[in-house]
This record gives C-alpha cells, structure tokens and sequence, in this order.
C-alpha cells in the first residue's frame, strides 16, 4: 500500500512540474511575442482639401487600409485643410515634421519648382497618356525615383512621395455666360493653379491662385468670373453650382492628373519592413477602389446639377482645348529651357510616352466608338435598340 501512495505522490509532482513547465513556457513565449511586436505608431496627416470631398474621402481610404494591413500597429488621424496648416503649406508642414504626413498635389509646389507640376500629370497627360500609362511611367519607367529625388535633393524636403487620387480627367471649368470660342477667355478674372495658371494666362485670362475652400466665397464676391476646380462629385460637393450656371467639359488642363500621399521621411524609415511593404499596397489598393468608385459617384453628381441646379452643361469648344495644348508646349518649351531639372523630367515622359501612346492607339478602339453606339449623343434611342426594334 505504501508503494502505492510512492506511486501516486510521485506522479502528482511529475504532474505539478509538467504544469508549472508549460506555464512557464507560455509566459515566455507571452513575453517574446509581445517584445516582438511592434509599439502602435499614432500619427497625424493632413490634407490640401476640404472634409467634404471625395478626395478628402480617398485621404481616409489610405490610411484606413493602413491600419487594417498592419494589423493596427499604425494608426492615422486624417486632417482636412486647415485643421493644422493651411491648405498649401502641407508639404512644408510635414518637412518640418509639424505634421507626419500629407495628401495633396504637386503642382501647387510649382512656387518651389515649376518641374513640380510634371509630377501631377501635366496637360496633355501629357504627351497622350491616360492614367495606366502615368502609372507605367512612374513605376515602370523610373518616374517614382524621379520624383522623390526632385523633392529629397533638389528642393531639400526629408520627406518620401507616392502617387494618389486619380481625380481627372478633369472638366475644364465653371463660368457665369457661355463660351464660343478661346477670344471669350480675355479678361475673365478666373481660378486656376500650378502651371496651368501661366497656360490660361496665355489664352488672355487675368488667373487667380485660391484654394478650393475659397472658390465659391470668391465668386459670390465677384472676385472671380470663372473658376476650375475638379468636375462631377467635387464640383457638386464644394457648391459650385449654387454660383456658376454654365459648366465646360472636358479640359485638356488636367486630363490626367494625379495627386500625392507621403511621409515625412524620419517617420518612413521608423517602420518595419512589413509596415513599409504595407504602406505600398494600401497606396495602389485604394488607387483601384476609389477611382472605381468615383466614376459611378460623378454620374450621379452631374446628373443632380442639370436636375437639381439647373447647371448647363457643355461641350468644349474645340479650339479651347487645341489652344490649351499649343499653349502648354509653349510654357513647357520656356521652362525647359530655363531649368535642367524640367527638360530632364519632361523628356522622360516624352520618351515613355512615345512609346506606349501610339502602341496603345492601334490597340484601344476610341472610347466614344461604342459608347456613341450605344449611347448616342442627342438620341432618342441607342443605336443598339434601334437595330433590335429592326429585327422585330
């Protein structure tokens, strides 16, 4: 019986030691996962935009899809225009590492540097691109590098760049009375930004530089006659139509323009290999979702300002828009010649472009094509319905 009672004391204390083990082993594997894991980063970044705009909603789709790829280790406080710096001191705020990051454009830098303005898709595309081609020339073509030593080396900003909203093509703009011709530009006292101010300076408008905030307080001012902004859900957003009647599509300004998300660059090299790789997903994720979404929302918008507001909206004359592009070459040609830094970027773009743009003419049939088969302008029915009404 003693033997027994041995057997069993032992095998309890065998027990007790197993447990104790197993506890001590969870604790330090307890302990060595949460050493491993990452401290939470909370930051604050702020956009050029107001908090009612589709863009500002991109800034948030970002930095949502961040945080969800990193687990939470990164946490990020979206600020409209205004909340810390106005809205085109954004760059300079995050340089300065007043704030962590930014979401603007680079063509409000051209104050800086004209050559910022061919880093958000200049006129023309330029040179013909759409946005799949931009994004090749960047990522493909050497333009991301490009781009971010232009900020690091040239203008001396400790911060790293992405591509970000692909808000265009963009309308050309908002105007109190109709236009005929390119003659109808001179003297209209019109908002614009970037280099595209000194392309409609060209065309005899007297441009003034606001922030898309003060757009509409301007014209109801009479400070402005005429004003450009984005097109669709933005434009509708911002209350254009409560004081332009007569709007003008499409622009060949800003057909192509892409914005900016970035870090300051401190901030960027405290992140994990994960939390970087993360940050570039969550950048071309949020591209894809909210350019797809965008579309569908400028529909509904422009559909709502001829409905809704009364807005006319018109066709660009043509000579506008071949104008614009025969006065873009002309600021290019004079900047180029002026900056090295400017022909160097832009000739980058020519080459990717000359390319890519023709190959994809002969393989991409005209978008008007079937939509105009389809969706005929001034029709009553589709060409389509037409020719099953045939049938029958």
């Amino acid at each position: 019986m003693y033997g027994r009672f041995k057997q069993g004391e032992i095998h309890m204390r065998k027990h007790r030691i197993a447990v104790a083990v197993s506890i001590a082993v969870a604790a330090a594997f307890s302990q060595g996962a949460a050493a491993q894991a990452p401290a939470v980063k909370n930051l604050k970044m702020q956009g050029s935009w107001p908090a009612s705009l589709t863009i500002q909603d991109h800034f948030k789709g970002i930095t949502e899809r961040i945080e969800k790829l990193t687990g939470g280790s990164i946490k990020i406080e979206t600020m409209a225009a205004g909340q810390v710096v106005p809205p085109f001191e954004v760059l300079d705020a995050t340089n300065k590492k007043v704030i962590d990051g930014w979401h603007s454009i680079s063509y409000y830098w051209v104050g800086k540097s004209p050559a910022a303005a061919l880093f958000a898709g200049p006129p023309g595309g330029p040179f013909g691109m759409d946005h799949m081609d931009w994004l090749g020339w960047l990522y493909v073509g050497g333009g991301l590098e490009m781009w971010r030593d232009f900020y690091q080396n040239e203008l001396k900003l400790n911060v790293i760049v992405w591509p970000a909203q692909p808000s265009s093509p963009q309308a050309l703009g908002w105007f109190k009375k109709p236009l005929k011709s390119v003659a109808d530009f001179k003297g209209m006292k019109c908002r614009q930004t970037g280099l595209n101010a000194e392309v409609y300076a060209k065309l005899g408008q007297a441009v003034v530089n606001l922030p898309g905030g003060e757009i509409v307080p301007a014209a109801q001012r009479g400070v402005i006659d005429c004003a450009e902004w984005v097109g669709g859900v933005e434009d509708l957003r911002l209350g254009l139509p409560g004081v332009f009647k007569y709007h003008y599509t499409p622009g060949m300004h800003e057909n192509n323009s892409v914005g900016e998300f970035g870090f300051n660059l401190d901030v960027w090299k405290g992140f994990s290999p994960q939390q970087q790789e993360a940050v570039n997903s969550a950048v071309k994720d949020t591209f894809i979702t909210w350019l797809t979404k965008w579309q569908l929302q400028n529909a509904e918008a422009m559909e709502e300002m001829v409905k809704k507001h009364g807005v006319q909206i018109r066709r660009t004359p043509p000579d506008i828009l071949i104008a614009s592009l025969k006065a873009w070459d002309e600021v290019a040609a004079e900047n180029s010649a002026k900056s090295a830094t400017f022909k160097k970027v832009y000739e980058s773009q020519r080459a990717y472009a000359a390319k890519v743009v023709p190959a994809k003419r002969y393989m991409f049939p005209p978008y008007s094509f079937a939509a105009n088969y389809y969706w005929p302008e001034g029709a009553a029915k589709p060409a389509a319905a037409k020719a099953e009404a045939k049938k029958k």
